[in-house]
């Protein structure tokens, strides 16, 4: 049985224990560590590297939906996040940054248990995604089917909240995978895929032209994400000379 590393993250010490307290009577989650502050927090997922962060909305400094937007724009495994508040207009915004789930104050262990499930559901999916054979394909669960897609025929992949659309070459017709993006990101070869922006990954054969901002795929203009721009400014230097 998968094991899920946790963080849990609340400025209340009787809702962070509650949290707390869920997670250890949970068979496949394992408490990682807990603090008071998504400043902290920020710190501790980049060096515990959790599968999951129970992490309240509203805190001073730094609110968890800032946090959550922050991780999105960092490099690594990005942890799945489900949100933990007594507020409930918080849930539109929840669902941009790719919350699995939104606990509402005070929740009950049956609704923890709930959103634990989906994470676990989640995290089971992406480990058994096959790794990249020789850089030639991949494996994608499709449906209820595990679908063989030809690295070579693919334009360009984007990420649409828990699921990958996989464009691909003419005639064929774009695909939709429940993976995300950056679990997507790690599985394919580096030297023939590149993440551009937050949503999209570009298969660098598949580039047509390129504007300053942006690049043109099959017609398809996409543009370069700014946390991007200096890496994909490296490889277009390299080409260019």
């Amino acid at each position: 049985m998968i094991v899920l590393k946790c963080i849990a993250v609340d400025d209340e010490p009787l809702a962070l224990r509650l949290v707390e307290t869920f997670i250890k009577q949970t068979p496949f989650l394992e408490l990682t560590c807990s603090c008071d502050n998504a400043v902290e927090a920020m710190s501790l997922i980049r060096e515990k590297q959790p599968d999951v962060v129970f992490l309240d909305i509203n805190m001073p400094n730094l609110t968890g939906m800032e946090l959550a937007r922050l991780l999105q724009e960092q490099p690594g495994p990005l942890p799945k996040i489900v949100f933990t508040t007594a507020y409930n207009h918080y849930a539109i915004e929840g669902y941009r940054v790719n919350a699995v789930d939104y606990l509402l104050k005070p929740f009950s262990y049956e609704e923890f248990l709930r959103a634990a499930n989906k994470v676990l559901e989640l995290c089971q999916e992406t480990s058994h995604l096959p790794n990249v054979i020789d850089d030639e394909f991949i494996f994608l669960k499709v449906e209820y089917q595990w679908i063989r897609v030809s690295l070579k025929d693919v334009l360009y992949f984007e990420s649409l909240k828990d699921y990958v659309k996989v464009h691909l070459e003419a005639p064929q017709k774009a695909l939709l995978s429940l993976i995300s993006l950056k679990a997507l990101e790690e599985k394919l070869p580096s030297s023939k895929f590149m993440r551009i922006h937050r949503s999209y990954i570009a298969s660098l054969d598949k580039i047509s032209a390129i504007s300053k901002n942006s690049i043109f795929i099959d017609k398809t203009e996409i543009t370069v994400g700014e946390q991007y721009k200096e890496t994909f400014k490296a490889i277009v230097d390299k080409w260019i000379k």
